[in-house]
Formats: structure tokens, sequence, C-alpha cells
């Protein structure tokens, strides 16, 4: 509370009170600095070891046509990305697994919480996973969650003090930076262990295509049989992880973590309406989001009375072991992680790659597979964001230095406009939204088909922890090929080189000439100064 009423302090003054009331409270956090506290002591879980007795196990089980076979739908409209995950929270028995990069304090997210707190209602064991980078402003929510008896929430890999913010949060543990750099990526839903939905989104509007301003071009994969149990060993080896840590282990009921970041704010100035409180995590929403369920969704097929019609193929789990992140990495040896696996994918081509990947900076390694690729005349198509459409600039600018090197390979090139066009109704309604790209898959030989949350950059590669299904289905490969093709051809900007160096921007039209661009299309001055500015120094292995 300030000393006087906020009506007698000039604007300006105001302000400067504010900034010494937050430099006094992050200079506190600082202070309090605090390594990472022993594990505490916790009983190891499990996946539900017996799936088949339960409904959505029996559903399964009466469409699989072989027992060594998995199921699999893709998912690419948000919307319906949403209602297969309220779905599958309502139709869980017995268990739910999530695992989670993000979690956002959002609309559909809270929706979608309620729905889970529910199942634990009904006697459901939920168990929550998230990566503890981006939870500040939550602790006091999650911590409340796991006041049910049938809900776990852990935090993976933790920073530990001064956690009312995401900057104080490092700040406090920059002295473990080698540690906290590492994060995990992983996303997964799993219900009863029967049925799972796992791919590139987390959990936030712009994921599920709720956001006014900008939503994200994604992809999903509904999962049945094996290769549920197989995301189901990778979720316990996280959730038991020594780095896997009980919220209540991090955060104290009597000190809410609300409070320092409440003592740097005061009433707004006289005049100026009180901006409105964000509603908690767990707070049930005002009312659901509209999500629709069109009679072709998978959550109709999920619901009760809907029959499962899914692809069935044999398919593999290609997923980073925590180990990756634990230590530092140290007790990670070669061709050990995930990219390793994608890489001995790609060198088996014969024909022809497809990439989807938003963020794209293949470094070395990566532009020795592509070279090794074009030397043997696979053709390689890759659809990546365009300044224009990138929710992360910085990376961008690291990729910007590898466009011309993959164009001489002859290298198809594709970048995301932030204009979906109305033709492309599979990717979602966009409306006036700007789209931006988050899907991650690739293609290999049509036969061959990977979703995940993998990028090709040096944070997927080295540091954070990834998860993918390999699935062997020409049918699903091709299915991704329309898919890819309806995106490159209605929704995205082709690069080329004119006289082997400058860079052009070509804009295809249904209905006259290709338009051609010399500068990156779409992007405001700004955009384009503060890209132009942090190209050179964008320190490549931190993308």
């Amino acid at each position: 509370m300030p000393l006087l009423p906020s009506s007698v302090w000039p604007h300006g003054a105001l302000r400067i009170v504010r900034l010494w009331s937050l430099l006094l409270v992050v200079l506190q956090g600082l202070s309090a600095c605090a390594s990472l506290p022993p594990p505490p002591p916790r009983t190891p879980t499990q996946a539900l070891a017996e799936p088949q007795a339960t409904a959505l196990g029996k559903r399964v089980a009466a469409v699989q046509p072989a027992a060594n076979l998995s199921g699999f739908r893709v998912v690419t409209s948000g919307t319906d990305a949403l209602a297969v995950l309220m779905t599958l929270a309502d139709q869980a028995e017995r268990t739910l697994d999530l695992q989670y990069y993000l979690v956002h304090n959002e609309a559909s997210t809270r929706a979608l919480l309620q729905h889970v707190r529910a199942a634990a209602d009904r006697g459901v064991r939920v168990r929550l996973l998230v990566d503890d980078m981006h939870t500040a402003g939550n602790d006091d929510a999650l911590l409340r969650m796991t006041r049910h008896p049938r809900i776990e929430v852990r935090l993976y890999n933790p920073l530990p003090s001064g956690r009312f913010s995401t900057i104080t949060k490092v700040l406090g543990s920059l002295h473990d930076v080698s540690r906290i750099n590492r994060r995990m990526h992983n996303k997964m839903f799993v219900a009863d262990n029967a049925l799972a939905f796992s791919g590139g989104r987390n959990l936030g509007d712009a994921y599920f295509l709720q956001s006014d301003k900008a939503n994200f071009v994604d992809m999903d994969l509904l999962v049945a049989g094996p290769a549920v149990r197989a995301l189901s060993r990778s979720f316990d080896r996280y959730w038991n992880s020594e780095l896997a840590y009980p919220v209540e282990a991090l955060v104290s009921a009597d000190t809410p973590a609300a409070t320092p970041a409440s003592a740097a704010s005061t009433a707004a100035p006289a005049g100026a309406s009180a901006p409105q409180p964000q509603p908690a995590l767990d707070a049930p929403p005002p009312a659901e989001p509209t999500i629709g369920m069109a009679a072709e969704s998978a959550a109709r097929d999920i619901a009760p009375g809907g029959r499962l019609r899914l692809q069935w193929a044999p398919a593999r789990l290609l997923a980073d072991d925590p180990a990756k992140i634990e230590n530092g990495g140290a007790e990670v040896g070669p061709d050990q992680t995930m990219f390793d696996d994608v890489a001995s994918l790609l060198r088996s081509a014969r024909r022809e790659v497809l990439i989807i990947s938003p963020y794209l900076v293949p470094g070395q390694r990566g532009m020795a597979v592509f070279h090794e690729l074009r030397q043997r005349g696979v053709m390689v198509r890759v659809l990546t964001s365009s300044l224009a459409a990138t929710d992360a600039p910085v990376v961008h600018a690291g990729y910007s230095r590898y466009r011309r090197p993959m164009l001489q390979e002859g290298i198809e090139l594709y970048e995301l406009r932030p204009q979906i066009s109305a033709a492309s109704a599979r990717l979602g309604a966009f409306g006036q939204s700007r789209a931006r790209l988050h899907a991650k898959a690739l293609v290999v030989d049509g036969r061959w088909l990977l979703v995940g949350s993998m990028n090709l950059d040096p944070r997927s590669i080295d540091l954070n922890s990834e998860i993918g299904l390999l699935l062997n289905s020409p049918a699903l490969a091709e299915d991704f090929r329309r898919l890819f093709d309806d995106v490159v051809q209605n929704n995205s900007y082709r690069l080329e080189l004119r006289n082997d160096t400058n860079l052009r921007w070509v804009t295809q039209s249904r209905d006259g000439p290709a338009v051609v661009e010399d500068s990156e299309p779409e992007s405001t001055f700004l955009r384009r100064l503060s890209f132009w500015l942090m190209a050179p120094i964008a320190p490549e292995e931190m993308l």
C-alpha cells in the first residue's frame, strides 16, 4: 500500500515509485538465490497396468486389427484438439497423465483443467507434470490443485527462488545456468493408458484457435494401442525423475508466490480504471470456449456412442531420456539422443523428404545431412516460419544464416505467411488472427511419418528433451503430403535465389501472376529492424 493515496501522487512520480518498488523486490529475490534443494522423498508411481479393463481400453481392443499395431489420427485444427483433450478427460475412468512444457493461464486451459478436476472428482488419479520455466504466477493455483486427494502436480527441473516472475526465477538461478538452460519440451495427454494425444501443442489459447490476435498452425496425433504404453513409459521416467519436484516442496502455503509481485503494484491513478485481475489457473471460466464438434471430428469418435476411426500401423516412440537434462546431460553418450534417431531416419531417404519445423537452425550437423541427401539426388522440401509469422525473432535471426546455403544445395524452402487462406479449412478457422507455425513433423519416402515436439535447431538437438512418434504408414504419410502441399501452395512464400546470392520471396496467386518481393514480406519496420540488429550476434548454440 502506498504511503499516500494514489490521487495525491503526480502520474510520473507514481511510475517512479512503482519502478523503485519493483527494483527492491528484484533485489530481494536475488539476495535469496537458492540452489536446488535435495529431491524430496516420494513413492514412485506408474501408468495404469491394465488399460484393457477400462471403457476406453475395451473400445480400442474392439477395433484393433492386430496386437502389434497402433492406431493414429492426425489432428491439425486447434478447436478439434481442445475438444479431443476435454473428451479424453471426460471419458477417463482410472488415470490421466499430463506432461507439458507450457501451461498458459488462459481461458482454454482453465476450461480444460475443470474437465480434469471433474475426472478427479469421479475418482480418476491425475498426474500433472509441467516444466518449471514458465510457471510464474501459477504457483498458488497449482498448490491448490494438489489439495484434491486424486491430483498430484510436479514441476520439472525447477527454479526454486524468485518465483513471482520468470525474470526473477532466472536471475535467482543464474549460478546454476547449465542446469536451468535444459528444459523438458515433451507434450502428451494420456487417458487410462488406452488413448493418448501427443505432438506439438502446449496448453493455451493460441494452440486451440481461441486467441483474437495470433494462433498456431500445429499438429498432434490421437494415439491408441502399444504406442500409448510407450508414451506412458516415457512419462513415468520423467515423473519419477529426481528433477520432478512436487509443487508443495517448492511453494509454501503460508507464503503465496503472488505476494512479492503484489508488493510492487499500487492503485491506479485517479480517473483511470483499475485493471481486472486475471483469474487463477484453477478458476472455472465464465463459459466454455466455443469449439463445436464436427461430424468428422476425432472428439466425436471418442465420445460415448462414437466409433474410433484410426489408421493402424507399426510405430516406434523416439524420446530423449531424462538423462539429457539431469547432470547437465553428462550421462548422455553419442548416438543416444532423439536427434540421432532423426538424423538416421533422414539419411535413410532414397527419394524425398518433407519437413515442417517452425524453428529451423540446422547448424553444421543438419547441413551435413542435407548435403548428403542432395548429393544422392533426394528431394528435400522444408516449411518454416517467416519473419512476419514467427513468435521467436531471435531464432529467425539464426535461421537466416542458413537460407542461402540451403537454397544453394537445391532445397525447396518455404516460409509460412501470417494469414491463413479460408481455403485451408483443415487447419481450422483463423479468421483475422495472425498465423504462426508450431507443428513439427516430417515424412521420408512417402512411408515414414514423424510427429512430435522436436524442432531442427540447437536447443532441441542438444539442450531440451523431446519426444515424437514414428509411424510406418504410407496412408498417413500421403495425408501429410496433401496437408504440406496445401500449406505451401496457399499459405506460404517460396524462397528463391537471384544471381545465386539475392533472396526473393515468391507468393503464388490462383488468379494472377506470382508476387515477387526482395525483402522480408508482410513484416513491420520495427520487426525488420530488431531482426537486423540481432542477426549478427544471436548465439546459435542457445537458439
